[in-house]
């Protein structure tokens, strides 16, 4: 460092000087203007980029809010929609069973009444062969107990007198 003082030329530092302010005053007119606005432009471009960014990103918590909601709207539609699926298999289930039950009811009931048909039926052809029956039988006792002239006088007088008790 000495050595830099001992040898110091006020003329050459002069020049240097001026070449430096030259370059500096050249440097500002030529280069440093096209380099501030080089750099004001990517600042530019930096702060529209990170507002561009920024909006992106409320927009995308605004759909997510949405993609929020149509899927709660979604998940209740759903769920009424299962509902209701629910209700209408109960109400069928229960038509069906009440349908069932009335087609039991009409078939026990016409069975009941073919029964009933068929017994009264039975009865009454029952009813015929016992009197047909009753008829022959009496008609044979009869023919023999008349056949026979004392028989009949007998007959006759007692049947007057089971009249006569009665």
């Amino acid at each position: 460092m000495d050595k830099l003082i001992e040898q110091f030329q006020f003329g050459l530092f002069i020049w240097l000087l001026v070449i430096f302010v030259g370059l500096i005053f050249l440097l500002k007119k030529f280069a440093w203007k096209p380099i501030l606005d080089a750099v004001n432009t990517r600042e530019e471009g930096i702060k529209n980029a990170l507002l561009s960014a920024e909006n992106a990103k409320k927009e995308m918590q605004n759909l997510k809010a949405d993609n929020e909601k149509l899927l709660a709207e979604a998940r209740a539609e759903r769920d009424a929609l299962m509902k209701e699926a629910r209700e209408i298999k109960e109400k069928m289930i229960n038509d069906a069973k009440v349908e069932a039950q009335a087609q039991g009811e009409k078939l026990i009931a016409q069975a009941k009444a073919t029964i009933e048909g068929e017994k009264n039926a039975a009865l009454a052809d029952l009813k015929n062969q016992v009197s047909t029956l009753s008829i022959e039988i009496a008609e044979k006792v009869l023919k023999e107990e008349l056949s026979n002239k004392e028989a009949q006088t007998k007959l006759v007088d007692k049947l007057l007198g089971e009249a006569k008790l009665n």
